[in-house]
């Protein structure tokens, strides 16, 4: 059983108990329904009282059902909702700290609610793509009006009870650090006898012109929505409880749910709802395995990334402390924490005594002994293995025993890195992306030798920093940079037979990608790629690349920074402006190459970066870099701005089909250095039979 039933005083207390979350799965529906017939049947029970075990009254639907048989096998969860309403004897919802979803459906559908101050009140379903598709979108506007309730269906974002508090939602709200049940069999004591029952759905929506309003939110919806098919479709239901009658709208709303279900949008984004939540497990790492507490940090380098990893560190409320070579550089760098938290304080995101809170939490040295005590330090400096080196020697000789040593390498060796220390075991790799107080990857990389305990506590620590940590074993550039150096060796190739920067960034930010290429790499500092490649060509003299990046770098145009890299800059200015002298440069590389430059169309653009990711994923995955295609997606997803409807590189290959995938690169491997296509086994495999990651 997953819902437990006892009689108090009269009343029967239907307990859902399905953790963590009282999910409204086929086995909780099923023995709610019975608990409520149960009562139904009982003379001596006289009034019902449907609450939640733990931590929730309900979160929702189980989402793991949907698209399966179990979410049509009876008692659907619309089963479950009428019984409640049909029940002869009046039914109380009592309700706690999170109703969402179908969750909040159901307690909807009873005759009676109350309610816990600080309850999390939410359809959240817009966020998968979905409507409210168990009555959310014809119940909510009659309790709360329809400007309120359509917003909080288009948005998906939670509202507290006592925001709540005065609306027809709630017949009563318990003061807090009450007893809930038995507040609530109290007061389905106190309505037992009551006649009629009151029903949701015998009330009017209740708005002086809705038809003016509903237009206006159409365009406004419509207008925000982008790719997303869910939020106008949430307009039209909501605008359903107000032109149709009651069950003319909830089979409107059904109909709209089950279409948003089908739908590559939704897929994606309940693909990545999973994914996430996947990340966090590691095959071999017991969700019990023990963590180590992490009560002070340190970060080795006070520039733009060790900075913000400092600030991660703060706006987690762990101490920390930055260490530094010499004062000038320590100062701009807590110069710079100061200046970002004070423009997130002028855009009203942060209060003045936060503010001051986070920066007393930071501290800079040029003494390493300052942070010999600390838990875990973060090594944050220049990408060269001999720098690393040189300071993981000396940390190792200054940490306390049992702190975790962190590298923020993006590309480098990591057990090399360990291997520069005596407790190899007590390193890892934190791959923090930029600006690492906002970028919500967090690539931690599994050295050979790390510690399951090590490797434990780097996930808990990346969902304290409100990061999405997912694991990597070793290889250059781990999965998201090895990945990404495909992409960009395609872009560069891309220029050399006729493509123009903008035009390659401006398809690839058409498909949906948060920038292109050539303005992702003006962000990061062409100087990066430029010092990668040097490195790379020196393993592999035979490693090709466009020669474009290079002659960029040689001009100096390293991007944001100076003010020109793919693109000019206006001084002071973050806007990417075609740069002549740029588009020049590339036409006469061509030229040099002996290439006659040809037209190229958006759909080979994206096929050619989109694809070379792929191939890569599917590398990565074959070899066990990653544990899992999802975990491929997250990087993606998290850190590369790849678009979220799409569901991540290895999800959005299967959208298109593994053996198109694979025709496609076999073309692409018969063109213009064709010897960077090599079709991974694991991808030639799966296309054969006509199978997914």
């Amino acid at each position: 059983m997953s819902a437990d039933y006892h009689v108090q005083d009269g009343v029967a207390v239907i307990t859902l108990n399905n953790p963590p979350v009282n999910g409204l799965g086929l086995a909780t529906r099923t023995a709610a329904v019975d608990g409520l017939q149960r009562a139904a049947a009982d003379p001596a029970v006289r009034a019902i009282v449907v609450t939640g075990a733990g931590k929730a009254f309900s979160g929702g639907a189980d989402i793991r059902e949907f698209n399966s048989p179990k979410a049509l096998t009876e008692p659907t969860l619309h089963t479950l909702i009428r019984t409640v309403e049909d029940s002869p004897k009046p039914v109380v919802a009592a309700i706690h700290t999170v109703c969402m979803g179908g969750g909040l459906e159901l307690a909807l559908g009873a005759h009676y609610r109350v309610a816990l101050p600080g309850a999390q009140v939410a359809l959240p379903e817009v966020k998968l793509g979905l409507l409210p598709g168990a009555g959310g979108t014809q119940r909510l506007p009659r309790v709360l009006g329809l400007e309120q309730a359509l917003e909080m269906i288009v948005s998906g974002t939670p509202a507290k009870s006592e925001s709540l508090a005065g609306t027809l939602l709630f017949d009563a709200l318990l003061p807090a650090g009450s007893d809930l049940v038995a507040g609530a069999v109290a007061f389905a004591q106190d309505i037992a006898a009551r006649r009629p029952l009151p029903k949701v759905r015998d009330l009017a929506v209740d708005h002086p012109d809705p038809h003016a309003f509903l237009a206006a939110a159409r365009a406004k919806v419509k207008a925000a929505a982008g790719p997303f098919p869910a939020p106008p479709a949430c307009v039209e239901a909501v605008a359903a409880a107000v032109e149709k009658p009651f069950e003319e709208g909830l089979k409107f709303e059904r109909d709209l749910f089950l279409h948003l279900t089908t739908t590559t949008e939704s897929k994606a984004l309940r693909h990545a709802f999973f994914a996430e939540r996947a990340a966090s497990k590691v095959a071999d790492v017991p969700a019990d395995t023990p963590v180590r507490p992490i009560a002070r940090a340190a970060v080795v380098g006070a520039g733009t990334m060790g900075s913000g990893i400092a600030m991660s560190f703060a706006n987690a409320g762990i101490h920390v402390t930055v260490l530094e070579t010499s004062q000038e550089a320590l100062d701009k760098g807590l110069a710079a924490i100061r200046r970002n938290y004070e423009a997130t304080a002028r855009k009203g995101k942060l209060a003045p005594e936060q503010l001051e809170k986070r920066l007393a939490l930071v501290q800079g040295t040029l003494d390493i002994a300052d942070i010999s005590q600390a838990d875990i330090v973060v090594e944050a400096v220049f990408e060269d293995l001999a720098v690393k080196e040189d300071v993981f020697r000396r940390l190792d000789a200054a940490m306390k025993p049992g702190a975790i040593l962190a590298s923020n390498t993006s590309t480098l060796d990591l057990d090399r890195i360990a291997g520069f220390t005596a407790r190899p075991q007590d390193v890892v790799g934190l791959h923090f992306f930029s600006p690492a107080n906002v970028m919500k990857l967090l690539e931690i990389v599994r050295g050979a030798a790390t510690g399951k305990d090590v490797l434990a506590t780097a996930l808990a620590l990346a969902k304290r920093l409100k990061k999405t940590g997912v694991v990597s074993g070793v290889c250059d550039g781990f999965i998201g940079n090895r990945m990404v150096e495909q992409y960009l060796r395609q872009a560069g190739f891309l220029l050399d037979e006729g493509a123009l920067p903008a035009q390659v960034d401006g398809a690839m930010e058409r498909f949906g990608f948060a920038m292109g290429p050539f303005r992702m790499a003006d962000l990061a500092g062409n100087d990066i790629g430029w010092a990668i490649r040097k490195r790379k060509r020196a393993q592999d003299p035979g490693l090709q690349y466009s020669g474009t990046a290079d002659l960029l770098c040689e001009a100096g145009r390293f991007g944001q920074k100076t003010g020109a890299g793919w693109y000019d800059y206006a001084a002071g200015e973050r806007t990417p402006q075609p740069s002549a002298v740029v588009e020049d440069m590339v036409v006469r590389h061509s030229a040099d190459l002996g290439i006659a430059r040809r037209r190229i169309d958006d759909g080979e653009i994206v096929e050619r970066l989109v694809y070379a990711l792929v191939n890569e994923g599917a590398k990565i995955l074959e070899e066990g870099i990653a544990q899992r295609a999802s975990d491929i997606d997250m990087v993606y997803l998290a850190g590369y701005g790849f678009p979220l409807f799409r569901g991540g590189p290895m999800f959005y290959a299967e959208t298109v089909g593994l053996p198109a995938v694979l025709a496609a690169i076999e073309r692409f491997a018969r063109g213009y250095r064709g010897d960077a296509w090599v079709p991974a086994p694991l991808l030639v495999r799966l296309a054969s039979e006509d199978k997914g990651f």
